[in-house]
């Protein structure tokens, strides 16, 4: 059919862009032992070339990362030390994936990732990195996939979308091949709209729609100065807060094409006005916005709204101790992990505990004068029934000192004992099981994390720290009981000293809830914590002792977290 009306127009080849159909893809997928580059390895790649629709090859090899393989990543994946026994080293794999994606645009699901890994690999392998054009799935699907169609935009979400017809397995020539159809059924849906070249694909998303910037002059009257700002709607109610060090600038980005959320487009359309809180220090600033949020309950932000609903897992202190999941920490004996955000968390912990300890389950209060009838956990040897007096007090003690020496840190061999239970599993390709086992692996080592962390700075009854101010002179904080109590800046060739002392005065005064919880929410607490343990931060004074137990949960607890970022990396 001819158009009259464009007769005699031809557009040139910069006008036209590279056609889709003539663009060479090779998507590509690694899995590694961890989930940063800096102190984590690759152990496999995979990769698919397509053009056109059309596969042109596929490139996949094991790689020996030259360090053993967690037990939690071989369970995640699969992947085992014998199977990358004989693999190629870093060098020669990375070559090799080099030489089959020359030329092409470069496709993964969460790029991020990927790409941080490959690039710190030519880093390590002295290659220079070819910097290919790079599309990233995970951040088109946000565009263009709603949640009426999809419950997130993890791979193996989309898969099922796209009906790809490979599932998604943690393997990374699988998954590179889930995310081909993923691309294509993304493609199709982006062709709908106008973009058939590769220009206009990796523009597509820079387009700011008019409504959002209508709205920039909402931050024309804002300081740029470090502080809180909270975005209201018509009737002044809270949409979201946030915090940042400059925050008429930080506001203005909300307004450009480098805000790619899609929820906060949809807030920023409901936006009315935006009101500044300046705050002395940017640690002020975090531990605002954490309260804000829990005052408020903003619809837009995700995290920190409800943390009243922290749940505890505790040893009781009773004749014979058991595991309790409670709401409050009391100032008694009794030995506490936590704050959990979940009960399900808060039960995988106890789960956990009970896979390795044979601990009693049961929730009666029991008595060494009156015995009662043994239950079916102590005829599986799940429990040494001390209800009928067949394990004396003595006996049973030295069980719950297993489970108090952990929580208190000091001794993990109750986690010795769940990540052997890890390998016989593994070893015995009882994957699914050894899923459970780590997920609940996984909450009792942050839950002990987590108290041992927060224990030893709720007990500190006044401490003042300092650091470097980027205007010059010293932020300085007061931390009482964990909370932030006050905070100032002395100015650039000024004594900071009596700026400590005029804080220490103005402080507020912060009363303990106990020896073990701190008087602030546990994110107030774990953001003072981070800025303590920065580098540059410098004690003024402490009353008390601030340690931590040496035998902690801490290696565990990263371990596992760096397995299971690993394993969400491409979680929308």
């Amino acid at each position: 059919m001819s158009h009259p009306a464009r007769a005699g127009i031809q557009g040139t080849l910069d006008e036209l862009g590279t056609p889709l159909a003539g663009v060479t893809f090779v998507v590509v997928d690694l899995e590694t032992t961890g989930g940063s580059p800096a102190d984590c390895a690759i152990t496999e790649i995979g990769a698919v070339k397509v053009r056109g629709g059309e596969v042109l090859g596929e490139f996949q090899t094991l790689v020996n990362p030259g360090v053993p393989i967690p037990a939690v990543i071989s369970v995640l994946t699969g992947i085992t030390d014998p199977m990358v026994a004989t693999a190629p080293r870093l060098g020669p794999a990375l070559a090799a994936f080099l030489e089959f994606a020359t030329g092409a645009v470069l496709v993964a699901h969460n790029a991020r990732f990927d790409v941080g890994f490959l690039r710190a690999a030519c880093t390590q392998t002295g290659r220079e990195w070819p910097k290919p054009p790079v599309l990233d799935t995970v951040h088109l699907a946000r565009q263009l996939v709603t949640r009426d169609e999809a419950p997130n935009h993890r791979l193996a979400s989309l898969a099922r979308l796209f009906h790809a017809t490979t599932t998604p397995n943690h393997r990374a020539l699988a998954d590179a091949r889930a995310t081909v159809d993923v691309l294509h059924g993304l493609i199709a849906r982006v062709g709908t709209l106008g973009v058939h070249s590769l220009e206009e694909l990796l523009d597509y998303s820079a387009r700011v729609p008019a409504a959002q910037r209508r709205k920039r002059h909402l931050a024309d009257t804002l300081p740029d100065e470090p502080g809180v700002y909270l975005f209201k709607d018509a009737h002044d109610r809270v949409l979201y807060v946030g915090t940042s060090v400059r925050i008429r600038t930080r506001v203005r980005s909300y307004f450009t094409a480098s805000e790619q959320r899609r929820r906060m487009a949809e807030m920023v359309r409901l936006a009315a006005s935006v009101t500044p809180i300046v705050c002395a220090t940017a640690l002020e600033a975090q531990v605002r916005e954490l309260r804000l949020i829990a005052e408020h309950k903003p619809r837009y932000n995700r995290r920190s709204r409800n943390p009243d609903k922290a749940l505890w897992v505790k040893l009781t202190s009773e004749t014979f101790p058991r595991l309790s999941i409670v709401r409050t920490v009391a100032d008694d004996v009794s030995r506490y992990a936590g704050p959990f955000s979940s009960r399900a968390a808060a039960e995988s912990a106890v789960a956990a505990i009970h896979e390795v300890v044979a601990l009693r389950q049961c929730t009666e209060r029991l008595s060494t004068r009156r015995p009662s009838p043994a239950c079916a956990l102590a005829e599986l040897g799940r429990c040494g029934a001390p209800c009928t007096g067949s394990q004396s007090r003595g006996d049973y003690a030295q069980v719950v000192a297993t489970v108090e020496d952990l929580l208190l840190g000091l001794d993990h061999e109750l986690f010795d004992r769940l990540h052997t239970r890890l390998g016989v599993l593994s070893a015995q390709q009882r994957f699914e099981e050894a899923g459970r086992v780590r997920d609940r692996f996984r909450a009792l080592a942050k839950g002990a994390h987590r108290s041992q962390r927060l224990a030893p700075l709720a007990g500190i009854a006044e401490l003042v720290a300092a650091a470097r101010s980027p205007l010059g002179g010293w932020e300085l904080v007061c931390i009482r009981h964990g909370r932030l109590a006050g905070s100032t800046r002395s100015p650039r060739g000024a004594d900071p000293m009596p700026y400590v002392a005029a804080l220490r005065e103005s402080a507020e005064v912060v009363r303990a809830t106990g020896t073990l919880a701190p008087a602030a929410i546990p994110e107030e607490t774990e953001t003072i914590l981070r800025w303590l343990e920065s580098p540059g931060v410098r004690l003024v004074d402490v009353e008390g002792a601030w340690t931590c137990p040496v035998a902690g949960a801490a290696p565990v607890h990263d371990l596992l977290e760096a397995a299971w970022a690993a394993e969400h990396r491409s979680t929308a």
